[in-house]
């Protein structure tokens, strides 16, 4: 359990961000104390925040290349991950069930997000949370007010919650815990699913399980409804017309894909709206899908085709594997 009343004391602060010295600082404790927060608690606590260049470094440098699908695929569908998956539900079995029960989420699907996101808890960052949240806010003016934001989440969380906020760790970017939610959306989503006082995505699998089912429900999912329908392409080449493998609630009709030579593999009404799904290989084919509105719904926890496809591969094959072996 990571529940600590009290901020433990730190030795080597930099005050970069000391409210005594920062304006920006001053202002944020001003607005939290105003809220109700304890204004010595969070001058202490800010004034032992450290700037991270190498966040900076980090969340500056151009955007890496297009990667295929069959490179990103290759990154997360490992048999090792699927096995890991399987590992995850037979140790939750009786969370992942009630998660289904309650929030109509599939166990593979939660399974698989965690999953992505942090190899079922063993990835789950190694920055020190406040330092990352107060280094972007302070001094990444392009997202100044999203990680200000964020950073004003964190120190409202872990003052609820009585978390040492001097201690939790996560990615460069402030995501925490085992489903990597950032603070706005642990503060909005996460839940208490094992009843023990305290929202605890770190150390809590269970906890981690109900809040993904609870993101997710909450977001629109429907449950018992497909992700994708395969599709193939009878036009003699990709329609130039279709935008292709847009991260936003469906937006094509099956109808005028079907005119423009993108059909799917079963009958599928043509008023139905879809997201065109083309990936690509290295032998430069593409495979053709629709992505219906729970592949939108996973969309919402990363803003990216190729990472909604991911999680729904994986969990496709950690629900095979677990088949088998029922």
């Amino acid at each position: 359990m990571v529940m600590l009343l009290a901020v433990s004391p730190l030795t080597n602060a930099t005050g970069e961000y000391d409210p005594a010295t920062s304006d920006q600082a001053r202002a944020m404790v001003d607005r939290l104390a105003e809220a109700g927060l304890d204004r010595q608690e969070l001058d202490e606590t800010l004034a032992h925040a450290s700037r991270q260049q190498g966040i900076i470094d980090a969340i500056s440098k151009p955007a890496e290349r297009h990667l295929r699908w069959d490179e990103y695929r290759n990154i997360f569908i490992k048999p090792e991950r699927v096995a890991g998956g399987v590992d995850f539900i037979r140790a939750h079995r009786d969370a992942m069930a009630r998660a289904e029960q309650e929030y109509g989420v599939p166990r593979e699907i939660i399974a698989a997000i965690i999953g992505v996101e942090t190899w079922y808890g063993r990835h789950a960052g190694n920055h020190r949370v406040l330092d990352a949240l107060t280094t972007l806010a302070f001094d990444y003016p392009p997202r100044s007010d999203f990680f200000g934001r964020e950073l004003e989440a964190f120190l409202t969380l872990t003052s609820e919650q009585g978390l040492d906020p001097l201690e939790l760790k996560g990615s460069y970017a402030g995501a925490m815990g085992l489903p990597q939610f950032m603070p706005s959306s642990y503060q909005a989503y996460a839940v208490d699913f094992n009843h023990d006082g305290i929202r605890d995505l770190w150390e809590e699998p269970v906890d981690a399980i109900g809040s993904v089912a609870n993101y997710f429900a909450e977001h629109g999912w429907r449950p018992g409804r497909p992700l994708t329908v395969a599709a193939h392409l009878e036009a003699s080449e990709k329609p130039g017309d279709v935008e292709f493998n847009q991260a936003r609630p469906p937006y094509m009709r099956v109808g005028d894909l079907k005119a423009k030579g993108v059909v799917a593999d079963i009958d599928i009404g043509g008023d139905e709206e879809v997201i065109p799904l083309a990936l690509d290989y290295a032998d430069g084919h593409d495979d053709y899908l629709f992505g219906l509105h729970n592949f939108y719904v996973i969309t919402r926890y990363n803003h990216s085709h190729l990472y909604a496809m991911a999680v729904t591969t994986l969990a496709e094959q950690i629900q095979a594997a677990l088949q088998r072996d029922e």
